[in-house]
């Protein structure tokens, strides 16, 4: 990785976890973690995938802005869509129920938009933005199933309520696209974009 003293590092716009372990999973451990504090809301009329979009990119954005070293930022923003509807990040056990009654037995769309954005210092930067949409089937839950994946706790802070990594995993029948961005980070899209950067980011 581009990571030297002197040289662009790579700093991660967010304090997700499960993001850092997904590129530790590839060789790339960011030079910095600095999470955007942003407005997450959607906007009024806001589709699924013009939202996550314009996080990812407010966020690698913002970073990128409060920095003075030569870096390249990565942004990122995953939604969990039925249809039009953005479903929201389970903060609390009653969201987490909601979501995953509407999830029940029904297919929707796991979107994961990625955004590279240079510092000012790093003039031979490229921004780069790429979006990753996943379809995910639920099997059809009971509301004990419920129940006892809101007891497991992973669904805290994730979008629709559930974790592809975590006890959702076997009641999820189908998945067509790329796991790592269900879980946060399209692994092959963020290694696609930094080969396409100056320097040896990734082999």
């Amino acid at each position: 990785m581009s990571d030297s003293a002197t040289g662009p590092g790579l700093v991660l716009a967010s304090a997700s976890p499960r993001r850092r372990d997904l590129l530790a999973q590839i060789g790339l451990v960011p030079r910095r973690i600095v999470a955007a504090d942003l407005d997450e809301q959607p906007r009024a009329g806001e589709l699924p995938r013009p939202y996550a979009e314009r996080l990812a990119r407010e966020k690698a954005e913002h970073v990128a802005a409060m920095l003075d070293e030569p870096a390249l930022v990565l942004g990122a923003d995953t939604v969990v869509a039925l249809g039009r509807r953005i479903l929201p990040k389970a903060e609390d056990r009653e969201t987490a129920r909601r979501c995953l009654s509407m999830l029940s037995g029904r297919r929707h769309t796991v979107l994961t938009a990625i955004a590279l954005r240079p510092t000012a210092a790093w003039a031979e930067g490229r921004a780069a933005e790429r979006t990753v949409v996943s379809t995910v089937t639920f099997s059809r839950l009971t509301e004990r199933q419920i129940e006892t994946l809101l007891d497991a706790g992973d669904w805290e802070g994730k979008a629709g309520g559930y974790a592809l990594q975590g006890h959702a995993a076997s009641h999820i029948r189908f998945l067509s696209g790329s796991p790592s961005a269900v879980i946060g980070l399209p692994l092959f899209e963020v290694g696609q974009l930094l080969r396409g950067q100056k320097g040896a980011w990734l082999p």
